[in-house]
């Protein structure tokens, strides 16, 4: 696997918004692309008419390209029926592709005799039995096949780029339904089609697609071609082992990027987890390229747990220079420069609380104390400008022995007196930024 610079997709099915799961999968495969100097396709697996909008194509596009995921093409299976019409045509000819009727309420009916014969629930070929005139006598009723492709009844083989050799034995599954009554497609026959068109040669997807990689590799085989590489990363779970999915809205990419966490935080979170390395802040996608491979990936399941995405999303911000977040701060409201962003950036968990101590450090806004005497014997000892960062502990220092307070009774009632808040950052920081006249009038309004 991997021997030739990959062509790489992802492919989701714009019948929702894409979740952290599928950010995992989708990172996994642009940043192997990435590392390997090779291409990644964005390919929208939009045949099912009924549920899938340009709306949400759009909106997946967003996600990704907020995480940092700029795809080398775009496709729409929508747009490239012919090509599947012309594969099953093929398949059909040569014997793979056959038809069937059967209700659902007739095959539910058959697996659960199957199930309580002790046998497994497997699709029994019957359609294979029917004749040219039954075929023609269903027509004549108005009666639309679908059809199955036929597989062989043998151990299918890979080397997986995640778990090494994988087999899986197609005689315990069904033959699968490829095309609908109604003639629309299922995802197995364009997912093939579009990869042998595309020249994908490697595919990395969640391990829920095992059995179906055994039965790809046998429909590439019988469209003629050979099968690309396969890698299948664990999934991530919740704590609780739930797995994610498109309900849980909360988790969505866009429910993510407007609660205010980073994209670089989501990204790590997403692709460390479950992996030989530590999850931990990172610069861009560009630290994480060359950070994991596929190898690194562990066989079990991988735990995502929110908490642990908000403590890391306080990390990443903890560390961001100012250049890489000061049009960030101007698109906030915040003119404040270096020294204000290095100053409050080690208290933030989210971005926009920049935008709550720049009106902190900046407005004529005043505060209580619960000991006013304190803050009212400060005023005498606070010095004149220009102020440093060793202006707070020297005034600090004046003020103790002045009157005998220390610790918390003298730092907690200045804390209040002038940011209004139980704790932040280093008044020894933001001291110079609100500046002599403000902190005196802060004092005067918090001793009365």
């Amino acid at each position: 696997m991997f021997d030739t610079k990959p062509v790489v997709r992802f492919a989701p099915s714009p019948t929702g918004r894409i979740h952290i799961g599928n950010a995992r999968t989708a990172l996994l495969n642009y940043l192997h692309a990435h590392r390997h100097d090779g291409y990644f396709v964005l390919r929208f697996d939009d045949t099912d008419q009924a549920r899938s909008t340009r709306e949400f194509a759009d909106g997946i596009a967003t996600d990704l390209a907020w995480l940092g995921i700029v795809p080398d093409r775009v496709e729409r299976q929508s747009e490239r029926a012919a090509l599947y019409d012309a594969a099953a045509k093929k398949l059909e000819e040569a014997g793979y592709l056959y038809r069937c009727y059967e209700t659902e309420e007739e095959l539910e009916y058959r697996r659960r005799r199957q199930i309580a014969q002790h046998r497994a629930p497997v699709y029994d070929r019957a359609a294979l039995k029917i004749t040219p005139e039954g075929h023609a006598e269903m027509a004549a009723e108005g009666v639309k096949p679908y059809w199955r492709f036929k597989l062989d009844e043998k151990i299918v083989t890979w080397v997986d780029g995640v778990r090494g050799e994988t087999n899986i034995d197609c005689a315990s599954l069904s033959d699968p339904v490829l095309i609908r009554a109604d003639g629309s497609y299922l995802y197995t026959l364009p997912s093939v089609v579009d990869d042998i068109d595309m020249g994908i040669t490697d595919i990395i997807r969640g391990e829920d697609h095992i059995t179906n990689t055994a039965v790809q590799i046998q429909l590439f085989h019988a469209l003629g071609s050979a099968a690309p590489g396969f890698a299948h990363h664990n999934l991530l779970t919740l704590p609780s082992g739930e797995g994610l999915s498109k309900r849980l809205g909360h988790l969505s990419l866009s429910a993510l990027r407007e609660d205010g966490y980073e994209a670089t935080a989501v990204a790590a979170l997403s692709v460390l987890v479950g992996t030989s390395h530590n999850v931990e802040p990172v610069a861009g996608l560009g630290e994480l390229v060359s950070k994991i491979e596929l190898g690194d990936i562990s066989h079990s399941p991988a735990k995502f747990d929110p908490v642990e995405l908000s403590s890391l999303n306080a990390r990443t911000l903890h560390m961001l220079p100012f250049e890489t977040v000061s049009e960030r701060l101007q698109q906030l409201g915040v003119p404040g420069g270096e020294k204000f962003w290095l100053a409050v950036r080690g208290n933030l968990t989210r971005f926009q609380e920049a935008l709550d101590w720049w009106r902190v450090v900046s407005t004529e806004a005043t505060f209580t104390s619960e000991d006013p005497v304190l803050v009212g014997e400060s005023i005498a000892h606070l010095p004149d400008e220009p102020w440093s960062t060793e202006t707070w502990p020297s005034w600090t220092k004046a003020v103790a022995v002045a009157t005998g307070k220390k610790g918390r009774a003298l730092f907690h009632p200045l804390r209040l007196a002038l940011t209004g808040r139980e704790q932040g950052p280093e008044l020894k920081a933001l001291l110079p930024l609100i500046g002599r006249d403000k902190v005196l009038k802060r004092l005067e309004a918090a001793s009365r």
